[in-house]
């Protein structure tokens, strides 16, 4: 035996009612207690969602006390994330490397040495070393994208590698 309609917030009319009766009222309590930057309407919105996941567990007689209840438990939780936020903004953050300037200048350096003798490379040879070594493709795999044998594969491959070695001192 179902309880009377009175008796279950479940009932689809009777949540309505507490809908219309309750949402203005406890929006305009989180206006004035928190303001309008934490948006008072999401959390108007959640208190109701939750209050419906327990429709089968709240007397209607509570429903009123349940949702401001709700309703500000969800914004305080809103106002301790904004303060890590802000606590976390505030903390300097470290943007400094173990690493010393001429370290970094040698570094792009070498990067731009690397680029201009990749470069230089023949097409087919440029494009069976950046499958290789950049995309991770195996010998076979460039070979059947490429429409050669293996062996050329690792010829164009071997032969851009003894190019860039020249090219390039330490590679």
């Amino acid at each position: 035996m179902s309880k009377p309609l009175q008796d279950n917030i479940c009932e689809s009319q009777l949540f309505e009612r507490l809908y219309k009766k309750h949402a203005k009222n406890l929006h305009d309590f989180l206006y004035y207690k928190f303001g309008e930057h934490l948006n008072p309407q999401d959390q108007v919105q959640e208190a109701f969602i939750k209050l419906w996941q327990n429709c089968g567990k709240i007397a209607p007689a509570k429903a009123k006390s349940y949702l401001f209840t709700t309703a500000n438990n969800l914004m305080l939780n809103v106002v301790a994330h904004q303060k890590v936020v802000l606590k976390f903004s505030k903390k300097p953050q470290k943007h400094s490397t173990n690493e010393t300037p001429e370290f970094v200048l040698q570094e792009k350096e070498y990067h731009q040495k690397l680029q201009n003798a990749i470069s230089n490379l023949t097409e087919a040879q440029r494009v069976a070393f950046l499958m290789n070594r950049i995309e991770g493709k195996r010998f076979k795999e460039i070979a059947e994208l490429l429409d050669i044998s293996v062996k050329a594969v690792e010829k164009r491959i071997y032969g851009a590698l003894k190019k860039l070695r020249e090219e390039v001192d330490g590679l």
